[in-house]
C-alpha cells in the first residue's frame, strides 16, 4: 500500500506544476533585456540567441521527461520532486546573477532537466487518487499549467518594469525555495519499496514513443497536421517579446499583460468553448475552421502596427485552439481502446520535437528581417511563415479526414474490429 498523504499533498503538486509554468512564462517579457545586457548586442541578435537558448531548454526537457518518470519509479516520487524543486530554484538564482551568455545557457539547460517533472507529478496524483477521482485531479494539473502561464508573463512584466529585468528571476527562485521547504517538511512518499522497479534506459527513451505512429498508418497524416501546427504556434511565445518591443514599442509590463491576455483567451476557448463547439459541429469541421482562423490571425499579427490591433487579434486567434482537441479526437478514432495511452504519449513526444524546432526557426526568421542587415525590414516575417505552415497543414488534414475510421482492436486484445 502507498503511504497516505496529508490533505495538502494534492495542493503541493498543484503549486509545483504552477511554479514550473510561472517560471516558463515569467522570463518571456524580460529575457530580451537579460540577453542584451550580457552580450551588449541589439534586439535582433538577442532574438537569435534567444532561439538557441530555447532549443537547449526544449531538448533537455524532451530527453528528461521519461527519465524523470523512470527515476520516480525506481527511487520514489518524493526525492525526484524535491530534488527538481531545489535545482529549479538554484537555476533561477543563476539566471538572476548570470554575468555571461554561457551561464544563461547552463541555467536553461538545468531548467530543462529539472522542470521535466510533469510525469512524476502525474504519477504522484495516480498514487494518491482513487480511480473515480483521477480524471478530475489530472484536470487540476491542466488548470495549474494554464494558471501558471497566465500569472507568469504578467508577473515577469510587472516586476521587471518596477525592479529591473533580473528581479523576476529572484522571485521564481524564492517561490521554488519556499515550496521545497514545505515539501521537505510535509510531503510523504507514495511509491513504497515493494512497488519500485529497476531503471530501464530503453523505456526512458523519448523517441521510442514515435513507433506508435507507425503501428497505425492512418494516424500519420493527422500527426503531420499536429506537428506542422505545433511549429507554427511557436511564432508566438518564442518571439513575442522581441516582436512586441521592436514593432509596437512595448515595455516588459505591456508585453507581460498581452501574454496574460493570450493565456486567458486560450483558457476560455480550450477549457470551456471546446466542450460546446466541437460536439456540435464535429471534429473535422472544428479542425478546418480553427486552422483557417489560425492562418488569418497569423497574417493579422504579421502586419499589426498598433497595440489595439494586437488586442483585437488575441481573442480571435484564440479560437484556433479548437484544432488541438479536434485533432486528438480524430487521431484517437484510429487507435484501439487499449492503445489510447500510447497514442497520447506519442503526441506528447511530437509536441516536444516541435518545441525544439519551432522556436529556433521563428527566432532566426525574426532576426533575419529585423536586424541592421535585413534584406527587407519586416519584423512580422515569422508570423507569415507561421501562416504558411498552417495553410500547408490543410493538405494532410484532408488526407486524415478521408482515411481515419474507428480503430480496429489489436490482435489478441479481445476487441472486435470496428
Amino acid at each position: 500500500m502507498a503511504a497516505k498523504p496529508g490533505p495538502n499533498a494534492l495542493l503541493f503538486i498543484f503549486i509545483t506544476v504552477m511554479i514550473n509554468m510561472i517560471g516558463f512564462g515569467i522570463i518571456l517579457p524580460v529575457m530580451p533585456q537579460l540577453i542584451m545586457d550580457v552580450t551588449g548586442e541589439g534586439l535582433a541578435d538577442a532574438s537569435r540567441w534567444g532561439g538557441y537558448i530555447s532549443v537547449a531548454y526544449a531538448v533537455m526537457q524532451f530527453i528528461m521527461m521519461p527519465v524523470m518518470g523512470q527515476l520516480s519509479d525506481r527511487y520514489g516520487r518524493r526525492p525526484v520532486l524535491l530534488g527538481s524543486l531545489a535545482a529549479y530554484a538554484a537555476d533561477f538564482l543563476m539566471l538572476a546573477l548570470a554575468p555571461s551568455l554561457a551561464l544563461i545557457f547552463l541555467a536553461r539547460i538545468l531548467a530543462g532537466c529539472f522542470s521535466a517533472t510533469f510525469s512524476t507529478a502525474n504519477a504522484y496524483i495516480a498514487d494518491i487518487s482513487p480511480p473515480e477521482k483521477r480524471a478530475a485531479n489530472f484536470g487540476l494539473m491542466g488548470a495549474a499549467f494554464g494558471l501558471g502561464f497566465i500569472i507568469g508573463p504578467a508577473l515577469g512584466g510587472f516586476i521587471g518594469d518596477e525592479y529591473g529585468h533580473r528581479a523576476p528571476f529572484y522571485a521564481v527562485a524564492a517561490l521554488g525555495a519556499v515550496n521545497f521547504v514545505y515539501g521537505w517538511l510535509f510531503l510523504p512518499e507514495t511509491n513504497p519499496p515493494e512497488n519500485r522497479k529497476p531503471f530501464n534506459w530503453r523505456r526512458a527513451n523519448a523517441f521510442a514513443s514515435f513507433r506508435n505512429f507507425g503501428q497505425y498508418p492512418a494516424i500519420l497524416p493527422a500527426a503531420a497536421v499536429f506537428f506542422t501546427l505545433g511549429l507554427a504556434r511557436w511564432s508566438f511565445p518564442a518571439v513575442w517579446a522581441y516582436f512586441a518591443q521592436e514593432r509596437i514599442g512595448w515595455s516588459p509590463r505591456e508585453i507581460g499583460f498581452s501574454l496574460m491576455a493570450v493565456g486567458l483567451s486560450a483558457a476560455i476557448v480550450e477549457g470551456g468553448l471546446t466542450r460546446i463547439v466541437i460536439p456540435k459541429i464535429g471534429e473535422a469541421r472544428a479542425a478546418f475552421v480553427s486552422m483557417a482562423i489560425a492562418v488569418a490571425a497569423y497574417v493579422g499579427y504579421a502586419f499589426a502596427t498598433q497595440g489595439w490591433m494586437i488586442y483585437v487579434l488575441i481573442p480571435f486567434g484564440a479560437l484556433a485552439g479548437f484544432a488541438t482537441p479536434a485533432l486528438q479526437g480524430v487521431m484517437s478514432k484510429s487507435a484501439p481502446a487499449d492503445a489510447q495511452g500510447e497514442l497520447q504519449g506519442a503526441i506528447g513526444s511530437l509536441n516536444g520535437v516541435s518545441m525544439i524546432i519551432g522556436p529556433l526557426m521563428m527566432t532566426q526568421v525574426f532576426a533575419a528581417f529585423s536586424g541592421k542587415d535585413a534584406p527587407v525590414y519586416f519584423p512580422g516575417a515569422h508570423f507569415l511563415l507561421a501562416a504558411c505552415l498552417a495553410a500547408l497543414a490543410f493538405i494532410p488534414l484532408m488526407a486524415a479526414i478521408r482515411r481515419i475510421e474507428p480503430g480496429p482492436a489489436r490482435p489478441g486484445s479481445g476487441q472486435k474490429s470496428a
